[in-house]
């Protein structure tokens, strides 16, 4: 019997831990709701298509009010080079739920085609690793005695790999991206089920316009679908408006699961913050008071 329960508690944590950065949708990859301010992270095809040196960091507290939920940090950096048809970039970020964690670290190249004055294509691939822990300390169960209770930290590393394509001129982009190339298993225990530890590869098809109104206002809107099987696809999508391109005002919604308020102001063309509060629509609101989501950004000439 004792041998039956720990079987199946080992499948329950491994279905755990392949979906720990799981957000409303289904999707096993990283979620912002400011995702146009993080679309380094999300294509590794945007790195190099600036004229600057562009440094980003992020924090998500999703679902505040659920225990455990999840907590999202991430770091990002990239650059041209003198090369014009050269760019680099990386970035940091883990994903805390519960007692798991999710940490990746990878960076890319990119090298972008200049298809007329003003077209611009970035194809660019990004590698690094990937960790995943789970903290036995922290799991609590109704039989304390059984032996599936660990109380020692559990991880594995894997190698992983994104490839994405940005094609973009002044007022519009658009792009698509393929987190999780490599498909590879996760398994911290023996017993663990192939079925339920693969990372399943993702598809991500982004686009963006500006409509600049005067001199003084503009208007952007932002769309992200999000592709995963066996899950429906899911869809991002925000507009903002601009003033005199320091401060900015705007509102999002995430298909079945949030609404979103947006602010953020630009120092100088040098600093940037943003700032998101996702009210809940589905089912959470009765237990979530609200994802909220930090973002920094720096900017340095060439």
């Amino acid at each position: 019997m004792r041998s039956t329960f720990t079987t199946y508690l080992r499948l329950v944590l491994a279905l755990f831990i392949s979906v720990l950065a799981i957000n409303a949708n289904g999707q096993q990859i990283e979620q912002f709701s400011q995702f146009d301010e993080q679309m380094y992270i999300l294509n590794p095809g945007v790195a190099g298509t600036t004229d600057y040196f562009e440094a980003k960091g992020v924090n998500r507290s999703q679902w505040t009010g659920v225990t455990d939920a999840p907590r999202t940090f991430a770091m990002s950096l990239q650059a041209p080079l003198k090369n014009p048809h050269l760019g680099l970039g990386g970035f940091l970020m883990t994903d805390n739920v519960g007692p798991t964690r999710r940490t990746s670290l990878q960076f890319s190249w990119t090298y972008q085609l200049f298809l007329n004055d003003d077209l611009k294509l970035g194809l660019g691939v990004s590698a690094g690793l990937l960790q995943f822990t789970i903290d036995g300390s922290k799991i609590t169960l109704v039989d304390e005695g059984d032996p599936a209770l660990f109380s020692e930290m559990n991880s594995q590393t894997v190698f992983d790999a994104k490839f994405g394509a940005y094609l973009h001129k002044d007022n519009w982009y658009a792009g698509f991206s393929l987190p999780q190339l490599l498909q590879n298993q996760v398994q911290l225990f023996e017993s663990t089920s192939s079925d339920l530890s693969k990372l399943e590869d993702h598809y991500l098809i982004m686009g963006g316009y500006t409509h600049e109104l005067n001199n003084q206002f503009k208007v952007q809107a932002n769309a992200l679908a999000k592709f995963v099987s066996p899950v429906s696809p899911a869809l991002d999508a925000n507009i903002k408006a601009y003033y005199q391109n320091k401060v900015n005002v705007g509102v999002g919604y995430r298909h079945q699961d949030a609404l979103i308020f947006m602010a953020g102001y630009e120092y100088r063309e040098a600093i940037s913050i943003g700032f998101s509060y996702d009210m809940t629509t589905s089912a959470l609101k009765n237990y979530s008071n609200g994802t909220y989501e930090v973002m920094v950004g720096f900017r340095f000439n060439q």
